[in-house]
């Protein structure tokens, strides 16, 4: 009897276990989809590639120019080991990556991390969390990015459809620049001088400028589409200085998702966007193969008064016909070539209403998360200056000065520690200070007549917020030197666009008129020329977070500053401890 009881004892205890297994088996193996975890090795090496009929060595990940494809899905872990074989020293910065308390993995060079020397290793380690579109990488030191970049594409989870069409084929098409010099010669020397650098000799798509010159027409980005079908073209702005219009001869492109948000589907010939912005747009092949060429063209939107490089970049859409693939190389050749039209290069107004066009998906399944109330308002100026050089310096600005770019006057002098190491260890003494200034040192007519001083000060300064604190950033441009454009990237955050207008900002008439239905979120935003925007978030991801003008000569020049976001009382919500492998000043 005791035997029978102790079997049947057992026997039940088995059952407990196999039905708890079962029950637990979907969710582990739902568990295995959901979250997988990618490893990727990053060789920052040496390469020689040939341009506009001249060969130079660039820095590259992996010999590849722009660097590879990182593909994850949401919810994934990204593991990318990056290995410094070059002269320089590099770090790798993941745009648009909201690193939640994952803050050493964001890149930007003395700000999260001292940088990669030659011969080191470091293991950039993070998941990707609520985000799904398109985004991208790129070095976050001195001009490397100029070729160090490359796309980061987030598939929706498993089973998940997107929101739109689902493309027949999927392509990253990056803009940027291409210079025949070397790039950290031109921005040493601009730095020592104190005047603007050199402009680009070319504009590329995927790294090839296109037809430009005689030697060129071999270098040219070609896309070969099937009548009828729909393609996603994930469009990337890694150009250094240059905002880009993109258009496609004669054919319609709907947007779709801007900076790995999904937006309100609209139909545009021409999109505008800024040095590190990403956007998805649809585009719909003709139903029957027409028997023409089309160009896909990138060309500058610039409104600074700073010289910039003029060049069109273009690249070919082609249709593939049924004929033979022989008799459809030489049709293609003989075939009519079609430009598009694009707005002057200075269109504010259609900057504007572009940017007035996107907007969140705001729906249940994509809601809009407007903080409603704010807990801190800020006003920032942002713009051109000078500042005095030393004596021990040779500057050509009139009485040894130099351009300089500021936020509220500040230009922020990078550190030799990392802050996020200096704020971590309460070892700020001498490294930052907290006083960044909520408000222009004083007020004048910020996109009138200029005052007679133009002088900035200088300093490392942050802002420290609480964590879980609502933010209503306003940034005003200013017409110091003269009015621009400057696309702000915010680290660490998505933030809503809640409003936008020419001229000055009028904080008793224009805050009534704030979108906090549906706004475009996105984490780079360009300040209109002569303009303003704001911006609303909520810092609940703990670390020190930089926000600068994506326009590399105004970084060089100090349009930067970075926020401290303190930790919040529980466990979740601190920032853990640095890796071990945390490259070393």
């Amino acid at each position: 009897m005791g035997c029978a009881y102790l079997n049947m004892r057992g026997f039940m205890r088995a059952m407990f276990l196999m039905l708890c297994a079962l029950m637990i088996l979907p969710e582990l193996t739902h568990a295995k989809h959901a979250r997988v975890t990618r490893h990727y090795k990053f060789n920052i090496k040496m390469q020689n590639f040939t341009r506009l009929c001249q060969t130079k060595s660039i820095v590259t990940v992996n010999g590849q120019f722009p660097g590879p494809r990182i593909i994850a899905r949401e919810g994934d872990r990204i593991v990318v080991k990056v290995v410094n074989h070059v002269q320089y020293n590099v770090t790798l910065h993941w745009h648009g990556i909201r690193q939640l308390k994952s803050a050493w993995a964001d890149g930007p060079a003395y700000i999260t991390q001292c940088p990669i020397q030659t011969g080191q290793t470091y293991v950039y380690n993070f998941r990707v969390i609520g985000q799904r579109g398109t985004l991208w990488w790129h070095a976050h030191i001195s001009w490397l990015r100029t070729t160090l970049y490359g796309p980061i594409v987030i598939l929706p989870k498993r089973h998940v459809p997107y929101p739109f069409t689902q493309p027949f084929k999927e392509v990253p098409i990056i803009l940027g620049e291409w210079w025949k010099a070397d790039t950290e010669a031109i921005i040493n020397q601009a730095m020592q001088t104190g005047l603007a650098p050199n402009v680009s000799d070319a504009h590329t798509i995927n790294g090839l400028p296109g037809p430009v010159s005689n030697c060129s027409a071999k270098d040219t980005f070609k896309l070969k589409v099937k009548p009828g079908k729909t393609y996603l073209l994930r469009l990337i702005n890694a150009a250094l200085n240059d905002e880009m219009f993109f258009s496609i001869a004669n054919h319609t492109l709907t947007m779709v998702e801007a900076d790995a948000v999904y937006v309100k589907p609209f139909s545009t010939n021409i999109v505008l966007i800024t040095p590190g912005q990403t956007v998805n747009v649809l585009l719909k092949a003709k139903s029957k193969a027409p028997n023409a060429t089309f160009a896909i063209s990138t060309r500058p939107y610039a409104t600074g008064p700073a010289a910039f490089d003029n060049t069109t970049a273009t690249g070919f859409l082609e249709y593939k016909k049924k004929s033979s693939l022989s008799s459809n190389k030489s049709n293609t050749k003989n075939l009519p070539l079609l430009r598009p039209a694009f707005p002057k290069f200075n269109d504010t107004v259609f900057a504007m209403n572009f940017h007035n066009k996107v907007r969140s998906l705001a729906n249940a399944r994509f809601p809009a998360k407007v903080p409603k109330t704010v807990d801190r308002h800020f006003f920032f100026t942002v713009g051109l200056g000078i500042s005095q050089c030393s004596k021990k310096e040779q500057c050509q600005g009139p009485n040894n000065t130099r351009v300089a770019a500021a936020v509220n006057n500040v230009t922020f002098v990078t550190p030799n520690i990392a802050l996020l190491q200096a704020h971590f260890f309460n070892k700020s003494k001498g490294v930052y200070t907290t006083d960044f200034p909520a408000n222009p040192p004083f007020k004048f007519n910020y996109t009138g007549t200029p005052p007679s001083n133009i002088m900035v000060s200088s300093g490392t300064k942050a802002v420290v917020l609480p964590f879980n604190t609502s933010v209503e950033l306003v940034l005003q441009d200013t017409s110091i030197i003269g009015a621009e454009s400057h696309p702000l990237h915010l680290h660490g955050f998505n933030f809503f666009i809640v409003g936008q207008g020419n001229g000055n900002f009028d904080p008793k008439k224009d805050p009534k008129k704030f979108n906090l239905v549906d706004p475009a979120e996105r984490n780079t935003a360009g300040v209109p020329s002569g303009g303003w925007v704001a911006l609303r978030f909520l810092a609940d991801n703990p670390g020190v977070w930089f926000m600068h003008c994506h326009l590399e000569v105004h970084t060089s020049w100090g349009l930067k500053m970075a926020w401290i976001v303190q930790d919040g009382k529980r466990r979740n919500q601190k920032l853990p401890p640095p890796p071990s492998d945390l490259p070393k000043c």
